[in-house]
Order: structure tokens, then sequence, then C-alpha cells
């Protein structure tokens, strides 16, 4: 790929490969919500986006009712594409897109949010830790929006999840400082003081032992490293208490799908402030990158 191309240039040429590869797809087996039958939900009056969570492995999206957090599709997932360059992955993206379309009423301008695990500005993703490097300084709004044909904005995957955790989960009326820590492929960070969120804080990525804290405290790393639940907790607590040492939280949210085990290692936290599981669990950042998209467009207005 040539650094030096116009950004709009490649983000037209790589919204033109995605959609090819898009209707080249078929229904993948391990979408368990599988192909819809039946009328479409029709959601009335109600404000709804799309809100799709882009992971290491694996993209999740559903329909999100915007006033209440709840999902109103089922909840589509298929394997994130290896390599994960940014053609496969809005392909992907659209595929999926289009199955909610297909289960619920949707007008043309009910905006996608996209969770993504990149330090994102105005739709730029300016980092590519766990994703195919294509993703580098690559302008992912403008080339999604081509090929969805709806408004698309994409926002830090740790921020969206957060958001909705203050929102309607494990964070509402919380103030001072709250910490959402996301466990998954890799770790990623949200920072919110009296409910604001400071965004892009990817603290997955400070220095523990000489390398990324995200290679012993993400979930993916327990597995990868065939570690017990006790032995990984220590490596988690490590990070916490990094963090704690710098930010002195009051509330540690522990979003991902491990947050489902979250008695297998929360009471072995040693961090002082308290330590909650994410309500919303693995549909965090569903919500939150459809409120993101819906508000982006809502101040737009």
């Amino acid at each position: 790929m040539n650094a030096k191309a116009d950004p709009h240039d490649l983000a037209a040429r790589i919204a033109e490969e995605a959609a090819v590869l898009a209707d080249q797809l078929t229904d993948d087996d391990q979408d368990k919500a599988g192909v819809h039958e039946g009328e479409q939900v029709d959601p009335g009056a109600r404000r709804i986006g799309i809100g799709v969570d882009v992971g290491g492995s694996g993209i999740k999206a559903a329909a999100v009712d915007l006033e209440t957090g709840e999902l109103i599709s089922p909840r589509h997932r298929v394997p994130t594409p290896e390599p994960s360059t940014p053609a496969a992955v809005i392909a992907s993206i659209a595929r999926v897109v289009r199955k909610i379309s297909a289960e619920v009423k949707l007008g043309p301008d009910v905006p996608v949010g996209i969770g993504f695990p990149a330090i994102v500005i105005e739709g730029v993703t300016k980092s590519a830790a766990n994703v195919d490097p294509g993703w580098l300084d690559f302008d992912a709004d403008t080339a999604t929006e081509r090929v969805l044909g709806r408004p698309v904005h994409l926002v830090n995957d740790a921020d969206a999840a957060g958001v909705a955790e203050m929102r309607f989960g494990a964070g509402v009326g919380e103030r001072g400082t709250v910490f959402l820590i996301t466990l998954g492929t890799g770790t990623g960070s949200a920072l919110f003081y009296n409910g604001l969120l400071v965004p892009n804080l990817e603290l997955g990525h400070m220095e523990i032992r000489g390398r990324d804290a995200e290679k012993r405290s993400a979930a993916g790393a327990r597995i990868k490293r065939g570690l017990s639940w006790k032995a990984w907790a220590a490596d988690l607590d490590e990070h916490l208490v990094a963090i704690e040492k710098l930010f002195s939280p009051r509330l540690f949210i522990i979003g991902g799908g491990v947050s489902k085990r979250a008695d297998l290692f929360v009471p072995r936290l040693t961090v002082r402030a308290r330590v909650v599981p994410a309500n919303l669990r693995n549909d965090a950042g569903i919500v939150g990158a459809a409120m993101a998209a819906a508000e982006t467009e809502a101040a737009k207005a």
C-alpha cells in the first residue's frame, strides 16, 4: 500500500474492494443469529442506531434502542477476517448490517456506529495494534459510508463500551474517576471523570515489565499462555495497580466476555478501588457505538 497515496482516493479504492467482497460473502455458520425470516420489526417512534463492535476475533452487531440501550434485533457475530484488512473488515460489517436491515425497519438516515480497537480521531484510525497495518491513518468513516450508504462513525472500542456502561450499566450515577477495562484479544481502557469521557486512552499499551501490559492482562493472554485464573488474576492485578497509582480511580468496571467469569478473578485483585463486572457484558460495545454515532449525527444537525 502506497503510504503517500491521497487518503480520499485510498478510501474510495478500499470502499470499492469492500463492496465487491461483501457481495461475495455468504451467511457465516458462526453467526448464531442465523438468517432472518418473517416480517421486519417496526421500531415506531423509537430512536434507533446500529452498533458494531469489532474485536480481534469477532465482529458483533445489532440494532439498538438509543433511549434504553436495549437490543431490538438479534445480536449477530461473525469472525474477524484474517488478515483483518480494511476491505475485508468493512465487507463483513456490510454483511451484518444488511442482515439487521432485513430484521428491523430502518430509514436511510439511521447511523452506524463502529467500535474499533484503535485510536480514532475524526473517523481516521490512527493506530493498528491488534489489526492489519492497513488501518494506520485510514479514513475509515468515509470508506465505510460509501459501502453502507448511511452515516457511519468510528469510535475507540473501549470508549464505546464505557459510554454504554456509564449511561445504562455499572457506571450509572458514579462520580469522580471511573475506569472501564475491556479484556479480550487485547486490553482496552476508557477513562471518565464525573461522567465525562477522556477519549482514546490506550492504557492496554502502557509498559509493564518492559512490554505492553495487555500481553499479560488481556483475556486472550490467559488462554494463549495456558494460565490458571489465579495466575492470570495476578498479572491483571499488576496492570490495575499501575493504573491506580497514576489516576486513583474510585471504580474499575471490567468489560468483555470474561466479565461473565468475574467471580473467578475479581476477588483475587488487590486494588483499593471497587471492581465490578460490566452490567451490559459483551453488548456494551454495540450499545455504546450506536450511541456515539447517533450523538455525532445530532451534533452535526
